[in-house]
């Protein structure tokens, strides 16, 4: 049976993919937020394009937390000439990628559900199910998450390389001998470690579809060859993926935090892929870090639940791989469960996250769309008006897509800044104690203080053994000149995590401000020999060296940060002063052409350096001009009220950075300074 397009499938998918970018018009400028701190926002590497081929063997280039150090090449490569293209950590041109990918997953799932649809239920309905089942995932409100969410891109880019490969594979049976199939997803391993869950999917798809094995066949002696065969001709597949994954795993220096039990673990996961399935109907509540927690009583009534879901699943499996025409349901709910597979059997911190739909929602949607099409099927063979029922059917899907987009667009907002993503966490997830602190960190960042202490007073509650916490309390306390507060929650942090960096450069930052120069050396050398790949602490430690005029420990210091970042004009900078033993200014304003904004604000930094404090504010004045919303103008001349003690008018000058770049932590610290100032008058 020939298919082709024909106008009205061609105005459906035009429709859908109008839809699809109004729905997600408002995410584009939405900030960076969570992990992209360390992954994106302070990681210095991704700033250099010329790092693509280390970030394949060196795994502490994917994040400046140890904890977080392992090998995800394609996912920085991605960032990296994100940056390139910016020239800047502008959240727009990550986004934009990242929407360009997920575009090309919805434009192959429509091939591969129309292939896997005709092949059991082969009507002249059949292309339009497969589209709308396109864009029904496109525009799910779940999968907003996902996009949203930019380091969230690894999930992105392994489901579109996963989804490359199963295509190919079914697309394309006479070119499978030439292996093809095979080169996305060895890519796909350098994006996440969930591609060998295609081989379980390819196998299943082959018996089924290609053999005409039931999943209840697969127990019987006469196909038992049939099965091997289809054993043998993934194991190319199977040895490549698996062996990238081995080299991968392999770099790693460390893994992801794994204090939950084994077994309560996968037992909650039960009720977890209860709410999943729920979710991909109704998909309401949804938190950007949910406050669920491991269910420990296996009576409890939700394992129950769970046990029982579970079973009634397996059942629906095997049931449906009975008959040609429910092929495409059995096979559906196999993706589900399979892609689900490495985070429910793997305790990780968290025991469910929103962005672990988006893989497996691909699974759904194709045995959603199979049982609408049988329904529109049965219709058909009774009398009355079949013709306009049918119609009714994909009516009612395309009405469920256009819902589904306003959800989407409705959670572009709460993703918009950090206070508005956890505010409503605080609202969805209210014993989550991380989320508790984050949002009470947007609160302290615009000078909230008895808000922020409020909130990480409730965190507390649910996690008094987060030296994250402690970090944030004391800079809480000590940007409300509560200093003996202060340092006794630096001194907290540090015990319960003395092997982290973090809280030692917080420490430093903060002794460093207060001018107790000796003890913020050493706090910034021990953070610097815990993490020795981070620039900040090392940033720290020559600022501390320049401001005690210590210049031959600067000169070494800034040799260590140049070897990190080649290209770093800090680095440079301190090189400079180092060498000429005293502060320096440098004029970069080009005198036989029109400045920018970008001129005026590298010489503000200047003048700052050479703390000549009113040009640097003159100089952020010239840059406002040309750019009224370059926070880093607004966040300069703020640093630079500081240096003439001129608090409030710092305060103003900060605020309105904060208020142009919620996350801007600069402007957090001088904004900080200046109200403690204030406070001792």
């Amino acid at each position: 049976m020939k298919r082709q397009f024909n106008s009205k499938l061609i105005l459906i998918a035009f429709a859908l993919f109008a839809i699809l970018l109004i729905s997600y018009s408002n995410h584009f400028h939405n900030t960076f937020h969570f992990d992209d701190s360390h992954t994106i926002e302070n990681n210095p590497y991704i700033k250099n394009i010329d790092n693509c081929l280390r970030f394949f063997y060196t795994p502490q280039m994917f994040s400046t937390l140890p904890s977080h150090w392992g090998l995800r090449p394609l996912v920085s490569v991605s960032l990296a000439v994100d940056y390139w293209f910016a020239g800047e950590l502008n959240p727009f041109y990550f986004h934009l990628s990242t929407f360009i990918w997920f575009i090309l997953i919805c434009v192959l799932l429509y091939f591969v559900y129309r292939k896997i649809l005709h092949h059991a239920v082969a009507n002249e309905w059949t292309d339009y199910m497969a589209l709308l089942l396109a864009g029904w995932y496109a525009l799910h409100t779940a999968n907003a998450e996902t996009i949203n969410y930019i380091i969230s891109r690894s999930d992105v880019l392994s489901t579109f390389f996963i989804l490359l490969s199963f295509a190919i594979y079914i697309l394309a049976p006479n070119k499978r001998k030439y292996y093809f199939y095979i080169i996305p997803a060895v890519l796909g391993v350098f994006t996440k470690e969930t591609v060998l869950t295609l081989v379980i999917i390819l196998f299943f798809y082959i018996n089924l579809f290609e053999k005409n094995i039931s999943l209840a066949d697969h127990f019987k002696k006469k196909n038992f060859q049939a099965i091997f065969k289809t054993i043998l001709s993934l194991l190319p597949l199977f040895f490549c993926v698996a062996a990238t994954q081995y080299y991968t795993l392999s770099k790693m220096h460390s893994t992801a935090d794994m204090p939950n039990p084994w077994g309560p673990y996968v037992l909650t996961q039960s009720f977890v892929w209860v709410r999943y399935v729920i979710a991909f109907f109704i998909p309401v509540n949804l938190s950007a870090d949910s406050d669920w927690g491991v269910i420990t009583n296996t009576f409890d009534e939700r394992i129950i639940v769970g046990l029982i879901f579970m079973g009634a699943l397996v059942y629906t499996i095997f049931n449906t791989s009975t008959k040609k025409e429910t092929r495409p349901i059995s096979l559906g709910l196999i993706w589900f469960s399979v892609s689900l597979l490495p985070t429910s059997l793997t305790p990780f911190a968290e025991v469910t996250n929103d962005h672990r739909m988006f893989f497996a929602f691909i699974g759904l949607a194709l045995a959603v769309g199979n049982y609408l099409l049988l329904l529109m099927q049965k219709i058909k063979s009774q009398e009355g008006k079949t013709v306009q029922l049918q119609r009714l059917v994909l009516i009612g899907l395309f009405a469920v897509i256009c819902l589904n987009a306003y959800g989407v667009y409705q959670r572009n907002k709460v993703w918009k800044t950090e206070a508005s993503l956890w505010y409503d966490v605080t609202i969805k997830s209210p014993a989550n104690g991380r989320g508790l602190m984050n949002y009470g960190l947007t609160q302290m960042a615009i000078g909230n203080y008895d808000v922020a202490d409020t909130y990480f007073k409730k965190a507390l509650v649910y996690n008094p053994y987060y030296d994250a916490l402690y970090i944030n309390i004391a800079i809480l306390k000590g940007s409300t000149n509560k200093l003996e507060e202060a340092d006794e929650n630096f001194k907290k942090a540090i015990q319960i995590h003395r092997e982290s960096h973090q809280a030692y450069y917080f420490y430093a930052r903060y002794l460093k401000e207060n001018r107790r120069y000796p003890e913020a050396e050493q706090m910034a050398i021990k953070a610097v020999e815990l993490n020795p790949y981070a620039t900040e602490p090392l940033q720290m430690l020559a600022s501390i060296y320049g401001e005690t005029q210590n210049w031959d420990k600067l000169v070494e210091t800034a040799h260590k940060i140049l070897a990190i970042l080649p290209t770093d004009e800090k680095g440079k900078q301190y090189l400079e002063m180092g060498t000429l033993r005293k502060p320096i200014v440098v004029n970069i304003l080009p005198t036989n052409k029109p400045v920018t904004a970008a001129d005026y604000i590298n010489q503000s930094l200047q003048f700052y350096t050479n703390k000549e404090y009113q040009k640097c504010i003159d100089a952020c004045l010239q840059a406002i001009k040309l750019d009224p919303n370059s926070a880093e103008a607004y966040n300069n001349m703020g640093a630079a009220y500081n240096g003439l003690s001129e608090w409030q008018k710092a305060i103003d000058a900060c605020s309105k950075a904060l208020e142009l770049n919620p996350g801007f932590q600069l402007a957090k610290g001088n904004l900080n300074w200046a109200k403690s100032q204030l406070n001792k008058k």
